[in-house]
């Protein structure tokens, strides 16, 4: 099995239902909606041009996950798996929510129309480190061309470029979140730098990190730090993550034999692929250092907003404060 980025960055993450907002839509809608003219250009330099600020969302679950986290109920959604697998949205009633495809690039047409949705939001991926969106290729979430367009006649798409650093992206997306008419809750904001000032101190231990994803019969891809967001937003706090070499975007393929070429204080593994209770059954992955010491935690993916990457740091910052330097 050949995995690809955007094979791991669907992967999910907890989302804390912390209360960024108190009044949130029901049914789908944003509470903040007005009747005047309303204009937002994506990351790709399409400019949606609206009769009033839109009120219904539906779009990725990764992306629709952070506007209800800034308290705008989707109005419907498609994602990878399905909402209530997603741990992105535990603890959300799902039944506000119209939920049209549960499968990476199936999504029932006639059910998100059903919706009425005024705008659909999703990622743009890029295909190098220079962040290079292709044109050509269908948007994040989208089989292809042609059902991409056919959810465009339902209503405008608004794309956000999943590149560059992570603090970056989640800035785009509060803007996003203004234009339709919300405001993140200071609290929300505090609490993302207190974990990123967490994480700039567990990071100061020198401890040397390696996120995969691994297939039992393909092997391990390990990412490159730089190509990742999250990753990239962690090592400026000045985590070290070793460059794994090679030429291609974004993933480093090693064979179960060469794994143990890459030693680290810490593994992270995707949640999208083997698990650490599966990974320590390859006998050469369980030599590995960072296994040896039992310092194999979870790759975490979470939407880009303020509550969730707040708990994905903390996350992380928990298990490299237990850890040790044994590479």
């Amino acid at each position: 099995m050949t995995t690809t980025r955007r094979t791991f960055l669907t992967g999910s993450l907890a989302v804390a239902a912390t209360g960024l907002l108190a009044a949130c839509g029901s049914g789908g809608s944003n509470p903040a909606a007005g009747s005047s003219a309303w204009s937002f250009t994506d990351d790709l330099g399409t400019k949606v041009d609206l009769g009033a600020r839109p009120a219904r969302i539906a779009g990725l679950t990764d992306a629709v996950a952070s506007l209800w986290n800034y308290g705008i109920t989707p109005a419907a959604a498609f994602g990878y798996t399905a909402m209530a697998d997603d741990v992105n949205f535990r603890g959300r009633d799902l039944s506000q929510v119209k939920e049209v495809g549960r499968t990476y690039g199936e999504i029932d047409i006639e059910a998100l129309a059903a919706a009425k949705p005024d705008l659909i939001l999703t990622h743009a991926y890029p295909v190098d480190s220079a962040g290079t969106i292709d044109r050509n290729a269908p948007l994040y979430g989208f089989k292809d061309v042609t059902q991409q367009r056919a959810v465009a006649e339902i209503a405008p798409i608004v794309a956000l470029k999943m590149a560059g650093s992570a603090t970056g992206v989640v800035d785009r997306t509060v803007e996003l979140a203004r234009a339709l008419g919300t405001e993140p809750a200071a609290a929300a904001r505090q609490d993302y730098e207190n974990a990123r000032a967490r994480l700039k101190n567990a990071a100061a231990k020198g401890l040397t990190v390696m996120a995969i994803a691994a297939y039992p019969g393909d092997g391990v891809y390990i990412a490159k730090a730089a190509d990742d967001p999250a990753l990239r937003s962690y090592t400026e706090l000045g985590l070290t993550y070793p460059d794994p070499g090679g030429s291609k975007y974004y993933w480093e393929h090693v064979s179960w034999e060469n794994i143990g070429r890459y030693p680290t204080d810490v593994v992270l593994y995707s949640l999208r692929a083997m698990d650490r209770n599966a990974l320590m059954q390859q006998v050469t992955f369980a030599r590995m250092p960072a296994a040896a010491a039992g310092q194999v935690f979870p790759w975490e993916f979470s939407s880009m907003d303020y509550t969730a990457q707040a708990r994905t740091i903390n996350n992380l910052a928990a298990n490299l404060e237990g850890a040790r330097k044994v590479a």
